[in-house]
């Protein structure tokens, strides 16, 4: 942008509206009038002259006065006697020339003398009235001066805005973005602004009175032609219209295209000359504006592949994947050949998550995009579709074994670590593969059959790859009906909680029981806990489901105290996903105090999988059981994720030795240490302890000898139903009677 003047500046301010006229311009109002005579008697008189004209009359009786009354403010119009006691009216008259006073005078005098008139008139006087005057000659001359004021003003004022306008329209042509330009009718360029040689790197002086073709890509010379020869105006003149200039910059690689060359759009519309009709007008060039829009180009096609790309692993997008996919399926279709789909899921990679963190999960990612994709044959397509999910399209197969090579190559490349800042991390992959057409022939039935296969991986284990077949799909329909069934259960009151009762070997009797869940499912029977727990946890029915049993459990406790004897202790476990809702706690206290339960009657049953999944949320989510009251206690010690730091941090009051553990024992008199090691462990903490799933005498035994007095299992008892546990609370209560 060129430097411009402090004159430009304001005249540039004024055209914008920034600023008022300039100082020249006329005040509003009623004209001021400044009256000048040193006799009282006549200025009086002319201030009764002028009192009926709509003036500001403002009056000095010496040069002084009217000296200072001049420096103070603006007056339109100074009525002034040449003879003052001080000063003279032509020094009054000096004063104001010198200082750029703009007022009129009318000089007011007595003098007869030619030479005082010739005197004020070359100093600027508007006339010369000599004194006696009359009074209409007075008011007119007045009112011609002030008619004659007004007027230079309006022309000053004319003036001034044109100059604004014509600076302003310089400053903006000058200053502009585009590349403003008029050509002739044979396309000689006749005018130019300063932006071609910012953007392009020609000069004006270089460019005038060239040809327009000079500028012009050779392969975009024919689209030029009707850009720089528009005769049509208004809204049927050219717009838009993208063109490749060839540019002197060469060091500028980011601003164009193979070097030299830069993509501008233009708008131009044919000028004519002025003339009374419009078919006389006569055609002489043509205006137009050139804008560069090599950045939004770049942005446009920057925006157009993140949107069919993933940002993360710059693998093609589900969007992609599908327009691929569909295409590849119309080519297997036209061709009469084969195709695979691939559903790759990873195995392990929530616990690099949670471990690690988000961040080096994505690095995870994209190291892994690598490894896939150079697993792949040229032609085949990888995609990720989000978090942990790919898909990979194989046209062209020549048999299924093709597909199986491909997918053998993922899982080998998996088996080397993942280097993460230091850490090394494995992990593995469930695929699924679907062929086209034995599969299916649609994209929706590849990627359905796919996906099923790949969840059969997970469900056999993972780290694999499997066909689809179609005993898959009856399996997933299996699922999707028993999820159907389980979400009608609750409502129609299906399920029933069965009693474990705990034994204390001494004495032979039940001092609580293990809460275990059934099903009265209508068509397959009574189902275990494991046969339908794990769907409620997949698909979201572990809430309702433990809200449920927590109330039964209570209630069914509150009948157990009203059948008299012996307080006993009811253990429920609770799930990971219970245990992390925030309402947890609340929801036991409320359920405790409606049906009027002690808390110390109550054991919350946890897993060693709860303390690792946040261990700061679970230690106070069961603080909080143990200040109400309730009892906590590890179920299934020692087969999970286990570490003795947690029996010290976690407010644990029981361990259940795993009913795995106890099938080892098969001699009274032999040495089983992981047992002995856990009863140990109970023992130097204080604990209670209790065996799970002891089916044999010889067990009972082995453990009672041990020091571990509690048990349950089948050699006591099996899980019994509500009214069944609470007739035999009541025989043991007879027996002891």
């Amino acid at each position: 942008m060129s430097e411009i003047s402090a004159d430009d500046t304001a005249a540039l301010n004024f055209a914008l509206g920034a600023t008022d006229l300039p100082p020249l311009a006329a005040a509003a109002g009623a004209p001021r009038l400044l009256l000048v005579d040193d006799e009282p008697r006549l200025l009086s008189s002319l201030c009764e002259l002028l009192k009926d004209g709509a003036y500001q009359l403002v009056t000095a009786a010496c040069g002084a006065a009217a000296i200072e009354e001049l420096s103070k403010m603006q007056f339109d119009l100074v009525l002034l006697d040449l003879r003052l006691p001080d000063l003279s009216g032509h020094e009054i008259m000096d004063f104001i020339k010198t200082r750029g006073i703009d007022a009129k005078v009318i000089v007011l005098s007595g003098d007869s003398g030619i030479d005082a008139a010739i005197g004020a008139l070359k100093r600027g006087a508007y006339d010369y009235l000599r004194k006696p005057y009359s009074r209409e000659e007075l008011l007119n001359t007045v009112d011609n001066a002030l008619r004659q004021r007004r007027l230079e003003s309006e022309n000053r004022s004319i003036a001034w805005r044109l100059e604004c306008s014509e600076k302003l329209y310089r400053y903006l042509v000058d200053s502009s973005p585009d590349i403003i330009y008029t050509i002739d009718q044979e396309g000689r360029f006749t005018f130019v602004n300063d932006r071609i040689e910012q953007l392009l790197g020609f000069g004006r002086d270089d460019l005038i009175g060239k040809h327009y073709s000079a500028l012009i890509h050779d392969e975009d010379l024919e689209r030029a032609r009707y850009v720089f020869n528009e005769r049509r105006v208004g809204e049927r003149a050219s717009r838009n219209v993208e063109l490749r200039l060839k540019s002197a910059n060469d060091k500028d690689q980011e601003r164009t295209f193979e070097n030299a060359l830069m993509t501008i759009s233009f708008n131009s519309m044919g000028m004519y000359s002025l003339g009374e009709e419009v078919s006389k007008r006569e055609f002489f060039g043509t205006y137009g504006v050139a804008r560069d829009i090599t950045d939004r180009k770049r942005a446009e096609e920057l925006i157009s592949y993140q949107a069919y790309h993933d940002i993360l692993t710059d693998l093609p997008n589900r969007i992609l994947f599908m327009d691929r996919l569909g295409l590849a399926v119309i080519q297997a279709k036209r061709n009469e050949s084969d195709l695979a789909i691939m559903f790759v899921d990873l195995d392990r990679f929530k616990l690099v998550n949670d471990t690690l963190g988000h961040v080096k999960g994505d690095e995870l990612l994209q190291q892994l995009a690598g490894r896939l994709k150079e697993c792949l044959r040229r032609g085949d397509t990888l995609a990720r579709l989000g978090g942990d999910e790919f898909t990979a399209v194989l046209p062209e197969l020549r048999d299924r074994q093709d597909a199986e090579i491909i997918a053998d190559k993922f899982l080998e490349s998996l088996r080397r670590p993942f280097t993460l800042d230091g850490d090394e991390v494995y992990v593995s992959a469930s695929i699924g593969i679907a062929v086209y057409p034995a599969d299916g022939e649609s994209i929706d039935e590849l990627l359905r059959h796919a996906d099923m296969a790949m969840y059969h991986v997970k469900a056999q284990g993972k780290n694999g790859h499997a066909f689809y077949d179609c005993s898959m799909r009856d399996a997933s329909h299996q699922k999707i009906v028993l999820e159907q069934s389980l979400r009608r259960a609750l409502d129609q009151n299906e399920l029933e909680i069965y009693y474990q009762p705990q034994v204390d070997a001494r004495s032979g009797g039940v001092v609580g029981a293990e809460a275990l869940m059934r099903w009265n499912h209508p068509d397959r029977g009574l189902l275990a806990a494991g046969d339908f727990l794990p769907f409620a946890e997949e698909n979201g029915l572990m809430i309702p489901i433990s809200d449920w049993m927590l109330a039964t459990l209570c209630r069914d406790l509150a009948q157990c105290n009203a059948a008299g004897g012996d307080p006993i202790r009811l253990s429920l476990n609770i799930s990971p996903h219970y245990l992390d809702r925030r309402d947890f706690f609340d929801k036991m206290r409320r359920v405790l105090q409606h049906y009027g339960i002690s808390p110390s009657q109550i054991e919350a049953e946890i897993t060693e999988n709860i303390c690792i999944r946040n261990p700061q949320h679970a230690i106070e989510q069961l603080n909080k059981l143990c200040q109400l009251g309730v009892s906590i206690a590890i179920d299934d010690f020692g087969t999970g994720y286990s570490s003795l730091s947690y029996l010290h941090r976690f407010p644990v009051h029981t361990i259940k030795i795993d009913q795995s553990f106890v099938k080892q024992i098969h001699s009274a008199s032999g040495h089983f240490p992981v047992v002995l090691a856990i009863i140990s462990i109970a023992r130097g903490l204080g604990l209670k302890l209790i065996a799970e799933g002891v089916e044999t005498a010889t067990q009972a035994l082995y453990l009672e000898q041990s020091g571990c007095t509690i048990m349950q299992g089948y050699f006591y008892h099996q899980p019994l139903p509500r009214h069944k546990f609470i007739e035999l609370l009541r025989e043991k209560q007879a027996i002891s009677a």
